[in-house]
């Protein structure tokens, strides 16, 4: 009687504590409700170095410990162990702690695994900690296997983690002709999604193949929750300020100033040797997060962004002012810009409208119209709450 008075207490106390205040627990943490699914099947993984079952322990540590069958980890961009620099080939490898085959997705080849391989695995478990954006290339990935799953009748598990910008929505639908494997989707830059929810509203409109898909949800997570990322997901993000920056400063990489790769501020800072009228001045050099940065070894003049407050940032959403700035004080035309520009930004007229001079809050206008829609749209795959 006692007992169960106390656990009504206990329940009534807890429900009337703030979600904020709750400590967040990944979809991996969540063992009862996927563990029984992979039990006496074949299983391969689809994660990075970010999938951790807990501080100590990797989910594939965890899931070889427990007996299950693991025949195979797939290792997105920067490879299962997130070392390799953005862009460059992950070759197939061998796990030392496990002994299982580490297969790569991003090799300059593989699109898919062969036939052979997805006819060696039963159950494809996904874990890996996206940061919200279509150029972020960890949900590709996803999106890739999903329909190579759904073509072999392999059940896919999205061990599902909190966005950290997933709290708004922001910035152009990508134009389908710009598709490419930094944008894959008809959805904005800001996406809002988690892993789990993109997979979910894929499936549903139509942009991979129906597979066999669970999501297995965060709790104590909503999308106000400003989730701070215990491991950096990818080696040029290294920090929570530097994700909410990216957005924004990762649209340098289609032009001819430099974001920072190379130093201990990736997308924090921006420069190019030509600016010479800024204060602010960096040297990239090669580092574990880039072997030959933009303007390697140069004295570049720029903007640190680091005082920047996340308050500012996430009111300010996308903002297109950085790239503005830079490019009205190059003065160089057309030549500042590369074709990565429209892949990054996923339309035509971004670049076509800096060029005549218009204001940020100009161009920003013109995608909000298709921007709202997308919300509605996207409205019917959310798992949490707004």
């Amino acid at each position: 009687m006692l007992r169960t008075l106390y656990i009504s207490i206990l329940f009534v106390v807890l429900s009337l504590i703030p979600l904020s205040a709750q400590e967040v627990l990944v979809g991996a943490t969540d063992t009862e409700s996927y563990m029984p699914s992979l039990r006496d099947k074949r299983v391969a993984v689809l994660a990075n170095h970010t999938a951790m079952y807990s501080a100590e322990e990797h989910l594939v540590d965890m899931l070889h410990r427990e007996g299950v069958n693991l025949v195979g980890i797939f290792a997105p961009e920067h490879g299962f162990r997130g070392k390799v620099e953005a862009g460059l080939k992950v070759n197939n490898s061998v796990d030392e702690a496990t002994g299982v085959a580490i297969l790569s997705l991003y090799n300059g080849n593989t699109q898919r695994p062969s036939d052979e391989v997805m006819r060696s695995f039963d159950v494809l478990v996904v874990d890996m900690q996206d940061v919200g954006l279509r150029f972020y290339t960890y949900y590709i990935s996803m999106l890739r296997m999903i329909d190579a799953c759904a073509d072999f009748g392999v059940t896919v598990i999205v061990l599902d983690r909190p966005n950290p910008n997933g709290h708004y929505v922001d910035g152009p639908i990508l134009d389908m002709k710009y598709k490419s494997g930094v944008g894959w989707l008809p959805i904005p830059v800001v996406h809002g999604l988690t892993m789990g929810e993109i997979a979910l509203m894929s499936i549903g409109e139509g942009w991979a193949k129906r597979a066999d898909l669970e999501v297995v949800p965060c709790r104590n997570y909503n999308h106000s929750t400003h989730y701070e990322l215990p491991i950096a997901p990818s080696p040029n993000l290294p920090t929570q300020h530097s994700i909410y920056l990216y957005p924004s400063t990762c649209l340098f990489e289609g032009t001819v100033v430099s974001m920072g790769r190379g130093t201990d501020a990736p997308f924090e800072i921006y420069g190019h040797p030509e600016l010479e009228a800024r204060e602010f001045s960096f040297v990239p050099q090669p580092n574990e997060g880039s072997k030959n940065p933009p303007h390697n070894g140069k004295l570049c003049y720029g903007v640190d962004l680091r005082g920047v407050a996340n308050e500012k940032i996430w009111r300010e959403g996308l903002d297109l002012s950085y790239v503005i700035d830079a490019y009205q004080d190059l003065d160089m035309g057309e030549k500042f810009f590369t074709p990565m520009f429209e892949k990054l930004i996923g339309v035509e007229y971004v670049r076509k409208m800096i060029i005549e001079g218009c204001s940020a809050e100009d161009i920003e206008s013109m995608w909000q119209n298709e921007l709202e829609k997308y919300k509605i749209l996207r409205r019917k795959y959310l798992i949490y709450n707004e």
